[in-house]
């Protein structure tokens, strides 16, 4: 394990697993509470996680961020914040297994946003990787 632990698509494997069970976690947790209320709560533990593992590792430096690199956490932070809200009050009004994959289209939006405003480069066998999973997330969520 520790020879991957340096791999991009380890950490992106890890971060699949963890979003599935945040789905999981979250359809249980938002049962006869507000949806909104219940991001609150996942925000609060997040925050909370993080500074405790900066601050066990000696990584907490928040004085080390340019203010460019604030700008864009700062809009990465709202636009996750939006996300986190949309997210909840999905899964409060429907199936775990129908919000996640529209939620997924996430992963079609990087891709073109990615080509679009960073300049990135996609093969054709990446486009159409993009339209399967697009197609996908579509097949599982509407019956």
């Amino acid at each position: 394990m520790a020879a991957y632990a340096g791999s991009w698509a380890f950490w992106a494997l890890l971060s699949a697993a963890f979003a599935a069970l945040t789905a999981i976690f979250a359809k249980i947790g938002v049962e006869g509470v507000d949806s909104d209320l219940a991001t609150l709560a996942r925000t609060i533990v997040v925050v909370c996680l993080l500074s405790l593992l900066l601050a066990a590792t000696g990584r907490l430096h928040p004085a080390s961020l340019s203010t460019k690199t604030l700008l864009f956490l700062a809009l990465s932070g709202a636009a996750t914040g939006a996300s986190w809200l949309c997210y909840f009050r999905a899964l409060k009004l429907g199936d775990a297994a129908r919000v996640a994959p529209i939620d997924k289209l996430s992963v079609v939006l990087v891709a073109l946003f990615g080509v679009v405003f960073l300049g990135e480069r996609l093969s054709g066998v990446n486009w159409l990787g993009i339209a399967l999973i697009a197609g996908g997330a579509i097949l599982v969520a509407f019956r």
